[in-house]
């Protein structure tokens, strides 16, 4: 299995993404990701995700789901510890999309 660092440099560049704001279908706010140290990953993730499908769909979240790597599997281990895998394991059971609004620098 790949390295969650080694997935993160076939990426494209997120650097200029300040922030990801996710939405529920009835147009609640579902949670936000920042490009700060400590979720810098998630934001590439996430904005790859966003850019390959439009929102984050039951297809985006398998995806995303292998390219987090081994924080998925400590993700379903240790719930709560990772809040931007869990939402893509979330959306693997309620399948239910979310939209994706992205706030660049």
């Amino acid at each position: 299995m790949q390295k969650f660092s080694d997935v993160l440099q076939t990426l494209d560049d997120a650097s200029h993404v300040q922030r990801i704001e996710l939405f529920n279908s009835d147009g609640s706010a579902a949670g936000a990701i920042e490009n700060k140290p400590g979720s810098q990953g998630s934001v590439k993730v996430y904005y790859h995700l966003f850019r390959m499908y439009g929102e984050i769909s039951l297809d985006a979240a398998v995806e995303g789901l292998s390219l987090f790597a081994e924080h998925t599997a400590d993700a379903e281990n240790c719930p709560g510890k990772h809040p931007n895998v869990d939402r893509l394991l979330n959306l693997l059971e309620d399948e239910q999309p979310l939209t994706v609004k992205v706030t660049e620098k």
